[in-house]
């Protein structure tokens, strides 16, 4: 496995957030966490980005355990992730923004790939590469969010709700980005309020709440079962 969470709590204070969740992700897979808010599913990323501390539990990741490893090393070991709010610099450009999810590497002639590639998944972007962040849409801002992320060439991509407050069309553009994102190599956990679109999207997914793993199986058995469409899917 690529990833693999085994019995990993995460505190606030004394609150616990994450009581001892377990899961997988393989190589190659597109795996999502669903759930609603307030369930642990952020929490869940920044302890697999290093951004909160592990109280108990291993995280690993290809093989090794990182549980205790600085957020920029895991960067540098090849997870990356696309924040939810998106984050980006909205004072530097769209190329310098893009330019700062490569900032562990060194190689300018594949800096410059990876920017074509952007480029090529987000060609609002080539649009509006001399703009400065802070003026993009909230759909454009997403795709930039994405692209930085993507600089860093990561094994890994950590999307933490990248469809939160965009409009339908542009919900299912980005999907389909990050299966092509999926189809050219990258495997991608992916934690998304819109149930539908995720577990339709996934190999396989995992269903949070309150800060435990309640079910599991592929994206297509959840989409399925009358729970999961009960709770997340607006049918009973």
């Amino acid at each position: 496995m690529l990833l693999e969470l085994d019995n990993v709590t995460v505190a606030y204070g004394r609150i616990e957030a994450l009581h001892g969740i377990s899961l997988t992700v393989g190589e190659g897979e597109i795996v999502a966490l669903i759930g609603a808010n307030g369930a642990g599913k952020s929490t869940t990323m920044r302890a697999i980005s290093g951004l909160r501390p592990v109280g108990k539990g291993k995280i690993r990741f290809d093989g090794d355990d990182i549980t205790k490893m600085r957020a920029d090393l895991r960067v540098v070991r090849g997870v990356s992730q696309s924040p939810e709010g998106r984050g980006i610099f909205p004072g530097m450009t769209v190329r310098e923004n893009l330019e700062m999810g490569a900032y562990t590497r060194k190689l300018r002639s594949e800096i410059d790939e990876d920017l074509q590639r952007a480029f090529d998944l987000f060609p609002r972007l080539k649009e509006r590469e001399r703009q400065a962040g802070g003026t993009l849409s909230g759909g454009e801002q997403q795709m930039l969010a994405v692209g930085r992320a993507l600089m860093s060439r990561p094994k890994l991509l950590l999307l933490d709700e990248p469809s939160m407050g965009l409009a339908p069309m542009l919900i299912q553009q980005i999907f389909d980005i990050i299966v092509e994102i999926n189809q050219q190599g990258t495997t991608v956990l992916l934690v998304e309020q819109n149930a539908q679109q995720a577990l339709s999207r996934a190999h396989r997914a995992y269903v949070l709440e309150t800060g435990r793993i309640v079910k599991e199986g592929t994206g297509t058995d959840l989409l399925t079962d009358p729970a999961v469409k009960d709770a997340y899917l607006g049918v009973a």
